[in-house]
Protein backbone atom coordinates (compact mmCIF):
# COMPACT_ATOMS: atom_id res chain seq x y z
CA UNK A 1 0.00 0.00 0.00
CA UNK A 2 1.31 3.05 -0.97
CA UNK A 3 2.15 5.63 1.66
CA UNK A 4 -0.21 8.47 1.71
CA UNK A 5 1.38 12.03 2.36
CA UNK A 6 0.75 13.83 4.95
CA UNK A 7 -1.60 17.26 4.52
CA UNK A 8 -0.06 19.96 6.47
CA UNK A 9 -2.70 22.06 7.65
CA UNK A 10 -2.56 25.69 8.19
CA UNK A 11 -4.68 27.56 10.91
CA UNK A 12 -6.79 30.54 9.96
CA UNK A 13 -5.93 33.48 11.84
CA UNK A 14 -9.49 34.94 14.09
CA UNK A 15 -10.39 37.91 15.98
CA UNK A 16 -8.44 36.52 18.87
CA UNK A 17 -4.91 37.23 16.78
CA UNK A 18 -5.62 40.74 16.45
CA UNK A 19 -6.17 41.11 19.76
CA UNK A 20 -2.94 39.32 20.43
CA UNK A 21 -0.84 41.65 17.87
CA UNK A 22 1.45 44.04 19.74
CA UNK A 23 0.05 47.29 20.86
CA UNK A 24 1.81 49.37 18.40
CA UNK A 25 0.80 47.32 15.64
CA UNK A 26 -2.37 47.56 13.18
CA UNK A 27 -3.57 43.99 12.61
CA UNK A 28 -5.74 42.82 9.64
CA UNK A 29 -7.11 39.50 8.77
CA UNK A 30 -7.91 38.20 5.18
CA UNK A 31 -8.29 35.20 3.96
CA UNK A 32 -7.11 33.65 6.67
CA UNK A 33 -4.05 35.42 6.88
CA UNK A 34 -2.81 37.60 9.41
CA UNK A 35 -1.37 40.74 8.26
CA UNK A 36 0.67 43.36 10.66
CA UNK A 37 2.09 46.73 9.76
CA UNK A 38 3.39 49.59 11.71
CA UNK A 39 1.39 52.21 12.61
CA UNK A 40 1.21 55.27 10.08
CA UNK A 41 4.45 57.50 9.81
CA UNK A 42 4.02 61.44 9.80
CA UNK A 43 3.49 61.89 6.27
CA UNK A 44 0.83 59.36 6.16
CA UNK A 45 -0.64 60.80 9.20
CA UNK A 46 -0.91 64.24 7.61
CA UNK A 47 -2.84 62.92 4.37
CA UNK A 48 -4.92 61.20 6.66
CA UNK A 49 -5.87 63.94 9.46
CA UNK A 50 -6.38 66.71 6.44
CA UNK A 51 -8.61 64.39 4.39
CA UNK A 52 -10.82 63.76 7.11
CA UNK A 53 -10.69 67.27 8.56
CA UNK A 54 -11.80 68.35 5.09
CA UNK A 55 -15.05 66.06 4.92
CA UNK A 56 -15.79 65.78 8.23
CA UNK A 57 -17.01 69.57 8.71
CA UNK A 58 -19.33 69.80 5.62
CA UNK A 59 -20.42 65.62 5.42
CA UNK A 60 -20.82 64.53 9.30
CA UNK A 61 -21.60 67.42 10.68
CA UNK A 62 -23.45 69.60 8.15
CA UNK A 63 -21.40 72.72 8.30
CA UNK A 64 -20.69 74.11 4.67
CA UNK A 65 -22.25 71.11 3.28
CA UNK A 66 -24.96 68.93 3.21
CA UNK A 67 -24.55 66.29 5.66
CA UNK A 68 -25.56 63.25 6.00
CA UNK A 69 -22.66 60.79 6.69
CA UNK A 70 -20.27 59.40 9.35
CA UNK A 71 -17.00 59.58 8.59
CA UNK A 72 -14.42 57.78 10.71
CA UNK A 73 -10.64 57.55 11.08
CA UNK A 74 -9.43 53.89 11.50
CA UNK A 75 -12.54 52.28 11.93
CA UNK A 76 -12.09 47.96 12.44
CA UNK A 77 -14.71 46.59 9.79
CA UNK A 78 -15.99 43.12 10.62
CA UNK A 79 -16.70 41.82 6.98
CA UNK A 80 -17.24 38.44 7.63
CA UNK A 81 -14.44 36.24 8.36
CA UNK A 82 -12.46 39.13 6.96
CA UNK A 83 -11.00 42.41 9.58
CA UNK A 84 -9.50 45.19 7.93
CA UNK A 85 -8.89 48.59 9.25
CA UNK A 86 -8.98 51.51 6.50
CA UNK A 87 -7.61 54.78 7.29
CA UNK A 88 -11.14 56.53 6.28
CA UNK A 89 -14.26 55.23 5.87
CA UNK A 90 -18.10 56.68 5.48
CA UNK A 91 -21.62 55.56 5.94
CA UNK A 92 -24.57 57.78 4.65
CA UNK A 93 -27.10 57.96 7.33
CA UNK A 94 -29.41 55.64 5.14
CA UNK A 95 -26.63 53.09 5.64
CA UNK A 96 -26.21 53.00 9.19
CA UNK A 97 -29.04 54.99 10.83
CA UNK A 98 -27.15 54.88 13.90
CA UNK A 99 -23.46 55.26 15.33
CA UNK A 100 -22.57 51.90 16.55
CA UNK A 101 -21.25 51.42 20.25
CA UNK A 102 -18.93 48.62 19.88
CA UNK A 103 -15.52 47.64 19.32
CA UNK A 104 -16.06 47.37 15.66
CA UNK A 105 -18.05 48.08 12.89
CA UNK A 106 -20.15 45.23 10.66
CA UNK A 107 -21.76 47.37 8.68
CA UNK A 108 -20.13 47.97 4.62
CA UNK A 109 -19.19 51.06 4.48
CA UNK A 110 -20.40 53.46 1.01
CA UNK A 111 -16.67 54.97 1.30
CA UNK A 112 -13.13 53.83 2.26
CA UNK A 113 -9.95 55.82 1.36
CA UNK A 114 -6.80 54.21 1.99
CA UNK A 115 -3.56 56.40 2.65
CA UNK A 116 -0.54 54.27 0.83
CA UNK A 117 2.78 53.37 2.26
CA UNK A 118 5.46 51.56 1.45
CA UNK A 119 4.30 48.59 4.41
CA UNK A 120 0.51 48.86 3.38
CA UNK A 121 0.43 49.60 -0.71
CA UNK A 122 0.90 45.92 -1.76
CA UNK A 123 -1.94 44.86 0.30
CA UNK A 124 -3.99 48.06 -0.09
CA UNK A 125 -4.25 47.90 -3.70
CA UNK A 126 -4.33 43.93 -3.74
CA UNK A 127 -6.42 41.98 -1.23
CA UNK A 128 -8.08 44.80 0.26
CA UNK A 129 -8.85 46.41 -3.05
CA UNK A 130 -10.78 42.91 -4.32
CA UNK A 131 -12.50 42.56 -0.95
CA UNK A 132 -13.83 46.18 -0.59
CA UNK A 133 -15.18 44.92 -4.42
CA UNK A 134 -16.54 42.21 -3.54
CA UNK A 135 -18.46 43.27 -0.12
CA UNK A 136 -19.78 45.92 -1.89
CA UNK A 137 -17.87 49.63 -0.85
CA UNK A 138 -19.36 51.80 -3.19
CA UNK A 139 -16.73 54.17 -3.36
CA UNK A 140 -12.80 53.69 -2.68
CA UNK A 141 -10.08 56.49 -3.16
CA UNK A 142 -5.85 55.84 -2.60
CA UNK A 143 -3.95 59.10 -1.69
CA UNK A 144 -0.27 58.19 -2.26
CA UNK A 145 1.51 60.84 -0.16
CA UNK A 146 4.71 59.75 -1.85
CA UNK A 147 3.95 60.48 -5.63
CA UNK A 148 1.22 63.73 -4.20
CA UNK A 149 -1.43 61.70 -6.24
CA UNK A 150 -5.57 60.81 -5.57
CA UNK A 151 -7.09 57.89 -7.61
CA UNK A 152 -10.94 58.14 -7.32
CA UNK A 153 -12.86 54.23 -8.02
CA UNK A 154 -16.32 53.93 -8.32
CA UNK A 155 -17.88 50.22 -8.17
CA UNK A 156 -19.45 49.59 -11.54
CA UNK A 157 -21.13 45.65 -11.45
CA UNK A 158 -18.57 44.53 -9.19
CA UNK A 159 -15.87 46.23 -10.71
CA UNK A 160 -13.74 49.26 -10.05
CA UNK A 161 -14.07 51.92 -12.30
CA UNK A 162 -11.42 54.88 -12.28
CA UNK A 163 -13.04 58.08 -12.27
CA UNK A 164 -9.97 60.18 -11.78
CA UNK A 165 -6.33 60.46 -10.94
CA UNK A 166 -5.18 64.08 -9.01
CA UNK A 167 -1.76 64.87 -8.59
CA UNK A 168 0.11 67.89 -6.81
CA UNK A 169 -2.26 71.25 -6.27
CA UNK A 170 -5.80 69.59 -8.21
CA UNK A 171 -9.04 70.67 -6.99
CA UNK A 172 -10.84 67.37 -5.45
CA UNK A 173 -14.41 67.59 -6.15
CA UNK A 174 -15.43 64.12 -6.45
CA UNK A 175 -18.49 61.17 -5.39
CA UNK A 176 -19.33 60.74 -3.42
CA UNK A 177 -18.09 63.73 -1.49
CA UNK A 178 -18.74 66.45 -5.15
CA UNK A 179 -20.85 68.93 -3.13
CA UNK A 180 -17.55 70.06 -1.65
CA UNK A 181 -14.35 71.52 -3.15
CA UNK A 182 -10.69 71.23 -1.08
CA UNK A 183 -7.50 71.81 -2.59
CA UNK A 184 -5.47 68.50 -2.65
CA UNK A 185 -2.31 70.24 -1.82
CA UNK A 186 -3.33 70.47 1.65
CA UNK A 187 -2.90 67.03 1.84
CA UNK A 188 1.07 67.04 1.16
CA UNK A 189 2.87 69.25 4.39
CA UNK A 190 5.90 70.62 2.28
CA UNK A 191 3.03 72.17 -0.07
CA UNK A 192 0.99 73.56 2.64
CA UNK A 193 3.78 75.37 4.35
CA UNK A 194 4.78 76.98 1.21
CA UNK A 195 1.28 77.81 0.25
CA UNK A 196 0.88 79.29 3.92
CA UNK A 197 4.30 81.24 3.58
CA UNK A 198 2.49 82.24 0.04
CA UNK A 199 -0.64 83.58 1.71
CA UNK A 200 1.16 85.36 4.48
CA UNK A 201 3.34 87.21 2.27
CA UNK A 202 0.14 88.59 0.32
CA UNK A 203 -1.66 89.36 2.87
CA UNK A 204 1.55 91.32 4.40
CA UNK A 205 1.53 93.33 1.36
CA UNK A 206 -1.90 94.04 1.19
CA UNK A 207 -2.39 95.19 5.10
CA UNK A 208 1.61 97.44 3.95
CA UNK A 209 -0.83 98.93 1.10
CA UNK A 210 -3.81 99.95 3.46
CA UNK A 211 -1.75 101.91 5.56
CA UNK A 212 0.62 103.77 2.87
CA UNK A 213 3.72 101.82 3.72
CA UNK A 214 6.56 100.75 0.92
CA UNK A 215 7.21 96.96 0.93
Amino acid sequence: MAAQAERKETRQATYQDVLDAPPRKVAEVIAGTLHTHPRPAMLHAWASSILGGSLVNPFSLGSGGPGGWWIVFEPELHLGAEIVVPDLAGWRRETMPEYPDAAYCTIVPDWVCEVLSPSTRRLDQGEKRSLYAREGVLHLWFVDPDARTLEAFELRERQWLLLATLTDDAPVSLPPFDAITFPLYALWPEATTGAGKADDEEGSQRTREKRGEKS
